[in-house]
């Protein structure tokens, strides 16, 4: 977290300095699930979808991209480079590893940050097909997202690390 502000930290902090203390927790979070990880653990699929450790981390930068950078400066998805599809953005090319894709995430949350700096939480937004949307609404809704792909991540990265998963797609 780049202020260095903790959820504990903000307790009497105003609700968007709060907000944005757990989203960040949450983005570190998502990013140290790949600590200690070889490029094919990271990569290992545990379950029939495409999602994997590195897959999630991509996965979230398309998100920090569609909450920040269309919903809040109105940036068309297609201009950032992103794909249409939020199932595609788990898909893993040979350029991603996990430097490169921490570096990216790290990026779009800086990015985020940036966008929403000079915002109120009241203030409507218009970039996303949803809009008008509030700028509380979508830091809630990254909040349940984030929190919910860190669960996951969680569970895979237990599996990783106990050797109680093969690289074929399963448990044992």
């Amino acid at each position: 977290m780049p202020a260095g502000k903790k959820s504990f930290d903000v307790i009497s902090e105003p609700l968007k300095v709060q907000l944005e203390a757990f989203l960040d927790e949450h983005r570190a979070a998502l990013r140290a699930c790949l600590d200690g990880l070889t490029e094919e653990q990271a990569r290992r699929r545990l379950v029939p979808s495409e999602t994997t450790l590195l897959g999630l981390v991509k996965h979230v930068t398309y998100a920090e991209r569609v909450w920040f950078g269309e919903a809040v400066t109105g940036r068309p998805r297609q201009e950032m480079g992103l794909p249409p599809n939020a199932a595609d953005a788990f898909i893993l090319t040979g350029a991603d590893t996990i430097g490169s894709v921490r570096r990216a995430h790290a990026d779009a949350c800086e990015e985020s940050r940036r966008a929403a700096a000079g915002l109120d939480l009241d203030d409507v937004l218009r970039g996303h097909w949803l809009g008008p949307i509030p700028l509380r609404w979508v830091y809630l809704h990254a909040l349940r997202e984030f929190a919910q792909h860190c669960g996951h991540a969680d569970i895979l990265r237990e599996q990783i690390l106990s050797g109680r998963s093969t690289a074929a797609g399963g448990p044992r």
